[in-house]
């Protein structure tokens, strides 16, 4: 059915792209997770106007297809930035912006909103009776934190967000509209080539299982390790 020297080849091919695949994919990563982690922050601590703003992002980002987010992204945003750069006098040209870079900004923006909504709902079954019991204790507020509400806050978290792990995986997939190329995007441009589809997108396959089980592993050994300090 498959023909072993042409599996071959697609494969040492679309291997090529797994570093940069990887490499956006561990960029994009913590940035959601940092730019979510704010936006909870301020509806946990129910901060004025920024809650509302918060919420706004939050209903748009999540309602609006990623790759409409990727196009306005890749339109819009060196426009805006240019225009940055010429109200502060900064002598740059925004319209030479690696495309990836882009795709990172899009992509961020978008899953930063469902991590937003995991890292609440982590905070929000915190039993704030613990705190409480921490500065009884003497405990400071940054103790407290390392100590006691982080770990408990992310071992709540850990399965939601290693599931986000992979839908940034997926979502780069859509980069392809804009030409970054990424795994998906190698096996088309191999099978283009070559007319072997089948090949490419089943090697394609394997690649994405492969990856999709070292996080699952790595996401198991670190809740494992917070179980333990928890």
């Amino acid at each position: 059915m498959f023909d072993t020297e042409i599996l071959l080849q697609d494969t040492r091919e679309i291997l090529g792209a797994v570093p940069i695949t990887l490499g956006m994919a561990l960029l994009i990563f913590p940035l959601s997770v940092i730019v979510g982690s704010l936006f909870a922050l301020v509806e946990y601590r129910r901060v004025p106007v920024l809650r509302e703003l918060v919420m706004v992002y939050k209903i748009i980002l999540k309602g609006v297809p990623m790759v409409i987010v990727i196009f306005l992204s890749y339109f819009g945003l060196p426009t805006a930035l240019q225009f940055l750069y010429s109200a502060l006098g900064i002598d740059a040209n925004a319209h030479e912006m690696p495309n990836w870079i882009i795709l990172v900004i899009a992509i961020t923006g978008c899953v930063a909103a469902f991590q937003a909504e995991i890292i609440k709902g982590a905070l929000n079954a915190f039993d704030t009776g613990q705190s409480d019991a921490a500065y009884s204790l003497g405990y400071t507020g940054g103790q407290l934190f390392r100590r006691v509400l982080f770990p408990q806050v992310a071992l709540t978290a850990i399965p939601d967000l290693t599931t986000s792990m992979m839908v940034i995986m997926k979502a780069l997939s859509l980069g392809f509209a804009i030409e970054v190329i990424d795994i998906f995007a190698q096996s088309q441009l191999t099978a283009a080539l070559n007319y072997y589809y089948l090949e490419a997108f089943v090697i394609a396959v394997v690649i994405y299982m492969v990856i999709a089980y070292m996080v699952t592993q790595i996401a198991d050994r670190l809740e494992q390790a917070l179980r333990v300090r928890t």
